[in-house]
């Protein structure tokens, strides 16, 4: 019998005007602490966003969450925060901000898969 996960994740927001407070699903995280597992999956599709905000930069936004993606999976080129444990990036990168990049709250669930729960939540919460 295959162990059932605890994990957490939150759905990554791009919100081109904070005063508007429209926002597009552009990707989700997913984090189990047990399994010491944490996956950012994120894809951008610049009409819906120029739909929202025409004069939003799509390309400096890429990059914000390539660095996002960066400290999530703890890459050396990531800057210090990319370096705490896996709760701690989790944490800072769902914590509540005006700005840009938001995330959702923090939802739970239980999982045999977590790679397959993190496609599958992509697929249904950004797809």
């Amino acid at each position: 019998m295959q162990e059932k996960h605890l994990y957490e994740y939150a759905v990554i927001r791009v919100v081109p005007r904070v005063e508007r407070e429209e926002f597009l699903n552009v990707g989700i995280i997913l984090f189990c602490k047990r399994a010491k597992f944490i996956k950012m999956l994120f894809t951008i599709e610049k009409s819906k966003i120029e739909m929202l905000c025409s004069e939003f930069d799509v390309d400096q936004f890429q990059l914000n969450l390539e660095s996002f993606q960066k400290i999530a999976h703890g890459a050396k080129n990531g800057g210090p925060i990319a370096q705490f444990e896996l709760s701690e990036r989790f944490r800072w990168l769902t914590a509540l901000r005006s700005s840009a990049i938001q995330t959702s709250r923090p939802h739970s669930g239980f999982s045999n898969d977590l790679e397959q729960t993190a496609q599958r939540l992509f697929e249904e919460m950004v797809l």
